[in-house]
């Protein structure tokens, strides 16, 4: 079981993914505010890469059913009814309700790797749960930060590191990439204090200037939800653990029988 850990998916198509097990990582704020919708009730959460695809996804949807979500640079986009904070995804808020979601990097990394053959989402928030997983599908592991329009970023790059933390104590006979052993390094480095970290990087200080510093504290809680995001047909969906291990299973029924 191999784990290499990408800085930023801007110079690959979307074919690149194409077969493989990926994880996306957008602590600030994209995957904390989808693992905090599927924990408290949502149906879904639909990603999209432009706000004009969002529209004609709504516009084709039950409207009572959905709700229209994102960010661009931080603020909630007009005339959307939720932004991109966790703390907006409240049970009554979004119970029962399909969220189409836009943010300037973490929906648009999900949709970069849709065809994954399992596509995760992880955040501070569900690591465990994340970790275990994977070590279950005993599969080689793709672990995708968002990063900050295309760059890299420092939060994404340690939530990696503790990911890799999490498998390398399960798995002893891991294989690391070079990207994947710096991402342990920031992780070891950063590791006593998540929040102060989260308040140290060039987005958490953006975040605590427009108004948004309770939702650091939000990102930074560590395992508060089992809740594993799955994409599958368009969506992410609260995984059913049998889904992808099922689907493995599958294809390599089918794999043997071509090769008997």
């Amino acid at each position: 079981m191999k784990i290499n850990v990408v800085y930023s998916n801007l110079h690959y198509d979307e074919l690149h993914f194409t077969g493989k097990t990926c994880v996306i990582i957008d602590v600030l704020r994209a995957s904390t505010v989808i693992v905090t919708a599927l924990t408290n009730g949502a149906r879904e959460v639909i990603p999209v890469n432009t706000v004009d695809f969002a529209m004609k996804v709504s516009g084709d949807a039950f409207r009572s059913q959905t709700i229209l979500a994102g960010e661009r640079n931080t603020k909630k986009v007009e005339g959307f009814a939720l932004g991109n904070s966790p703390l907006e995804y409240t049970q009554e808020a979004i119970a029962g309700k399909s969220i189409i979601l836009y943010t300037t990097n973490g929906s648009k990394s999900v949709v970069k790797a849709k065809f994954s053959e399992n596509l995760f989402v992880a955040s501070f928030n569900n690591l465990s749960a994340v970790a275990n997983h994977l070590i279950k599908l005993n599969k080689d592991a793709e672990i995708i930060c968002a990063g900050t329009n295309g760059g890299f970023n420092y939060e994404d790059a340690v939530c990696a590191g503790y990911l890799v933390d999490k498998l390398k104590k399960q798995n002893k006979e891991l294989e690391l990439s070079d990207s994947a052993n710096a991402s342990g390094v920031l992780y070891k480095s950063s590791s006593k204090n998540i929040l102060l970290m989260l308040k140290k990087t060039e987005h958490g200080k953006l975040l605590i200037e427009n108004g948004f510093a309770e939702d650091l504290k939000e990102c930074a809680k560590i395992d508060i939800s089992e809740v594993v995001p799955y994409y599958t047909s368009g969506v992410l969906k609260k995984l059913d653990i049998t889904d992808t291990l099922n689907k493995s299973g599958n294809k390599q029924n089918q794999k043997n029988g071509k090769e008997k």
